[in-house]
């Protein structure tokens, strides 16, 4: 197996990239094994409480009941019936959550969800945000994108700089702004950021002739920055009390209906999905935290939940292996409570041990059902791939090799992949 099972890495040697990609939307829905699903865009993951209250309705009286959030900060409704397009379109119309149906696959933004809550990076990145998602909505080429095509705006943390975005803008001190393309390890000034980064999209679409969907597929088209890439000045993203709200977590970013109205009923008006599959609330008080972890949110860091991913699997995907999010989460629970036993006072010397590390410093991990690994984190990561008969565990970004394990191997070899990441 590769040291990155990242396919798109292999560039323009891609098939299939003449026609329109088949990402879904909110009006264009996919076919799965349990439904339909469609996919809504939440540019920096942003909503109001009203919006997510929508979304919540929808799931429960249109699909299976369960809204889930993607790794770009989006929002799936699944088990929709085949032809309920008119009536959802209806739905997000009215909450304002379909501006443009043209371009509503298009606008795959994600933001740094932290900035101006925790006093870290240099910009608050929210009105980058809303003015490329207003200028994406009403440039015409721009439909052109492909589904898949990513912008980041980062605020100097390096959290969503570190997606590996086809562009990434990247706030700097004093009210400056860097400019990145696709993977390049180094950036350039420019003087209006919006402007910049659809310029960059825009050249992009017309070198690629209908070749390539991101920018990593051609990156001899468009020119390298002039500058290194910058230091992160913030850590990884952390759940629990902030300086200027909470943060919390999902398990695998589904959670039931009545779980996301609670949600919207105990925000300050705002809710930033991450691309973490959790939830920043800014100005919420910590206070509210013991009321949304006895819901099942996650509200605290250092647990074996941190980072932990899974694709949809079995029984909701017919191309995967397993289901992939029932044996990864009997392997966090085991997991966790490795970390509880080898914490207890009582315990031996050796009896048990922490299976990874504590807090926000813990690797990604991404279980998969299949080799399409969807979903899947950058950079360096545990990838966790059904075989059909157990799984093969590797260190993506290591010279670890993997390891085939069954499933009830799984969580020690999980824990030790996370370990030396």
């Amino acid at each position: 197996m590769p040291a990155s099972p990242d396919a798109a890495a292999r560039g323009s040697a891609l098939p299939g990239r003449g026609g329109a990609d088949a990402c879904p939307g909110a009006l264009r829905l996919h076919a799965a094994d349990d439904g339909a699903l469609a996919r809504v865009r939440l540019p920096g993951g942003l909503l109001t409480a009203r919006q997510l209250v929508a979304l919540a309705d929808a799931a429960e009286q249109l699909g299976d009941g369960a809204p889930e959030t993607t790794s770009r900060g989006n929002v799936q409704l699944r088990g929709l019936p085949s032809d309920c397009g008119a009536e959802l379109a209806r739905r997000l119309r009215e909450a304002g959550l379909l501006p443009s149906e043209t371009h509503e696959r298009v606008r795959n933004i994600v933001a740094s969800p932290y900035a101006g809550v925790d006093g870290r990076g240099h910009a608050d990145v929210q009105g980058w945000v809303r003015a490329l998602d207003a200028e994406l909505c009403a440039s015409g080429w721009a439909a052109g994108l492909s589904g898949k095509f990513l912008f980041a705006l980062d605020d100097g943390r390096g959290d969503v700089a570190a997606l590996d975005a086809d562009v990434t803008l990247i706030a700097a001190p004093g009210g400056t702004a860097l400019l990145r393309l696709g993977r390049a390890g180094s950036v350039r000034p420019v003087g209006a950021p919006v402007a910049a980064a659809l310029a960059a999209a825009r050249d992009f679409l017309a070198a690629a002739a209908g070749r390539a969907w991101h920018l990593r597929e051609l990156p001899d088209l468009l020119p390298p920055g002039t500058e290194p890439l910058p230091a992160p000045v913030g850590g990884a993203p952390a759940l629990g009390a902030l300086p200027g709200g909470i943060a919390v977590g999902t398990r695998f970013g589904r959670a039931a209906a009545d779980r996301w109205r609670l949600l919207a009923e105990v925000s300050a008006g705002e809710i930033r999905l991450t691309p973490w599959r959790g939830a920043v609330l800014p100005g919420v008080p910590a206070d509210r935290l013991p009321e949304l972890a006895a819901a099942g949110f996650l509200t605290r860091p250092g647990t074996a939940w941190d980072r932990a991913t899974a694709c949809t699997g079995l029984p909701g995907c017919a191309k995967s292996l397993a289901d992939v999010r029932t044996d990864a989460a009997r392997a966090l629970e085991h997991a966790a409570g490795a970390a509880r036993t080898a914490a207890h006072p009582g315990v031996p010397s050796g009896a048990a041990r922490t299976p990874e590390r504590a807090g926000a410093t813990a690797p990604p991990v991404h279980w998969s059902g299949c080799e399409r690994r969807c979903g899947h984190p950058a950079g360096r990561w545990v990838d966790v791939l059904a075989l059909g008969q157990g799984y093969r565990v590797t260190p993506v970004g290591t010279t670890a090799p993997s390891v085939d394990v069954t499933t009830e191997e799984m969580a020690e070899a999980v824990a030790e992949a996370r370990r030396i990441t």
